[in-house]
């Protein structure tokens, strides 16, 4: 209820302004246009802030949305009101259609691809003859309802903001979901969401269709608003100015796109209104001090204002309610033929002529406890990522309950139950330990977008938290359970990592050095609680570096040097093994 409260309040104050006597219509005009820019940015907020897309192109998105109603209103006098989820549909497909090319570059081709369509759907709206090319589609009829006509901006204005409200709360609630924490595991890459079967893909291609179709409402709206539309709205330069709004106010906030239109566009009409006047009508001179203001605005707050203006008022935790009485359904344990869980038959990685790991063979049994150990360099982390599907392997097989595994995507060796943590931490920073945690429980969910959206999903929801709540206690980190992770000590983040990965109710579950940063006492724990998991029925595969630990916890020790397989055996034998010696432990050993 608390959450509801501030938007409340927002909803009344917005609904209240144009009641204010003696309200000028020039600030009614301006607000809708801070409307109709806020909708744009609400999208680029989860595209390029939370899903870490970077698009340049979602003006053409406008256009897409304004075209569709225009044409059908004016040369088929079909209702304002019809054309409205026609003009969604448009702007979702071209979405789609965009979007499978678009989403699959990465770094700085991604935004030059948006960059590249953006300005040849703009050249296209001023070519195509039934769109009016250049001079476009004029006359186009205000909405309506009975006998109530949108033509002046007073009355418009209610269905640009209530457009903007719900949008905006639509979107926190998809945040605030299953399907909202794989979008945000995006930002911090790919591998780590793929390891718990969120299909990054498909990911991406969500949030970028679903910024498009908030564009295409905010264009449909426009040409209601204006009653007309045309090409220069749409183009690259208005593309970038919805991306400097979303970055102004705060790329990862969803109501920090409403503050950054409001301080763009204002700031935009104050220096377009009094500049020529100070200048004598020095040609354009707005543009240029538009831009070092911009500039100026990222420099003091890099992050973003909203986070800046948040930072001045009182907050706290954000504390998700958990359902003691919500669990997951058990998962029940394979019956083991012959006890053997994970076989490596000489398991072969070539990076063009170097050999990561060459022609390795081990096996994990059921309740068992194996350490892979060696130098740095030796294949450790390699042979873990040929084991989830990270990387392919060059030759061998790798099975998993006797299925073949090597080659498969992440998604699918997830799927079997076989969950990691990671040598180098992948959480995300500014998501809490419960919301990281919760990822790991991802393919235990079963919600989608629609639902998560319409709230349809909180019976779903409080099963997965419950669960990351359930693994955090477990795990002896319930006291930092709403705490940011990237506040945490790196040791810390690698207890987070091993509460995720239990999230998955794994039959094998890998470790990747889990005891770097930890205390000895911490380590103690930790060692505990491997050894319960053993007893539970859970296999564990480890690569670690801290030898006390390892001879004390592991049933099997496998070493590699330099992607070699130069020994195997129980703790003791490697603890004697003159190879093992001098390549790794030293003649102190």
């Amino acid at each position: 209820m608390k959450q509801r409260l501030p938007v409340l309040a927002f909803t009344l104050v917005m609904a209240a302004i144009p009641f204010i006597p003696d309200m000028p219509p020039f600030w009614i005009v301006l607000l809708d246009n801070i409307g109709l820019a806020a909708l744009v940015a609400m999208g680029l907020v989860l595209l390029t802030g939370v899903g870490g897309l970077t698009s340049f192109g979602q003006a053409a998105f406008c256009g897409f949305g304004a075209y569709t109603t225009a044409v059908l209103t004016t040369a088929y006098g079909v209702s304002p009101w019809l054309t409205l989820p026609l003009s969604l549909i448009v702007s979702g497909v071209a979405a789609v259609f965009l979007g499978l090319v678009t989403v699959r570059l990465s770094g700085h081709y991604l935004p030059l691809g948006t960059i590249a369509w953006g300005i040849s759907l703009y050249y296209l709206f001023s070519k195509l003859e039934f769109l009016g090319r250049n001079d476009g589609i004029s006359g186009i009829p205000p909405l309506s309802i009975g006998s109530m006509t949108m033509a002046d901006p007073g009355k418009i204005y209610f269905v640009i903001w209530a457009a903007v409200i719900l949008c905006a709360i639509l979107t926190l609630n998809l945040l605030d979901s299953r399907t909202g924490r794989a979008i945000r595991a995006l930002r911090r890459g790919h591998i780590a969401a793929e390891a718990f079967g969120v299909q990054t893909a498909g990911a991406k291609l969500l949030v970028f269709v679903y910024a498009a179709v908030l564009a295409g409402l905010s264009g449909w709206l426009y040409a209601h608003f204006q009653r007309a539309a045309n090409p220069t709205p749409f183009g690259a330069h208005a593309g970038i100015e919805y991306l400097f709004i979303a970055v102004v106010g705060g790329a990862g906030y969803i109501w920090g796109a409403v503050l950054g239109a409001g301080i763009v566009v204002v700031l935009k009409e104050i220096l377009q209104s009094y500049l020529p006047y100070i200048f004598a009508g020095s040609g354009q001179l707005e543009t240029i001090v538009f831009g070092i203001l911009l500039v100026v605005l990222l420099q003091l707050a890099p992050t973003g204002m909203w986070p800046r203006l948040m930072a001045w008022l009182p907050s706290a935790p954000d504390r998700k309610p958990i359902d003691p009485t919500a669990a997951l359904d058990a998962r029940p344990r394979p019956t083991l033929g012959n006890g053997v869980l994970l076989q490596i038959e000489n398991a072969r990685k070539e990076f063009g002529g170097v050999v990561a790991v060459n022609d390795v063979s081990f096996d994990v049994q059921a309740r068992e406890i194996v350490a892979l150990i060696g130098p740095n360099g030796a294949g450790k982390s390699t042979t873990f990522n040929l084991i989830t599907g990270v990387l392919p392997s060059t030759r061998g097989r790798i099975s998993f309950l006797g299925k073949t595994i090597d080659n498969a995507p992440p998604q699918e060796v997830v799927k079997l139950r076989v969950a990691r943590t990671f040598q180098h931490v992948k959480l995300v920073p500014d998501m809490t330990v419960l919301e990281n945690v919760a990822i790991g429980a991802h393919l235990r969910g079963e919600a989608g977008p629609i639902a998560s959206m319409l709230r349809l999903d909180r019976g779903d929801e409080a099963k997965l938290l419950a669960e990351a709540a359930r693994q955090i206690k477990r795990v002896g980190l319930e006291d930092q359970m709403y705490q940011l992770a990237g506040s945490l000590s790196l040791g810390q983040q690698r207890i987070v990592e091993i509460a995720r990965a239990l999230c998955v109710d794994p039959i094998l579950l890998l470790l990747d050095e889990p005891a770097a940063g930890l205390r000895h006492l911490e380590k103690e724990k930790l060692a505990a609680l491997l050894r319960q998991l053993r007893a539970e029925g859970m296999s564990v595969l480890l690569v670690e570096h801290d030898m006390g630990f390892v001879m004390n916890l592991a049933d099997r020790v496998v070493v590699l040097e330099f992607g070699t397989k130069i020994a195997e055996g129980v703790p003791d034998a490697i603890k004697t093994n003159p190879d093992v010696i001098q390549a790794y432990l030293g003649d102190a050993a």
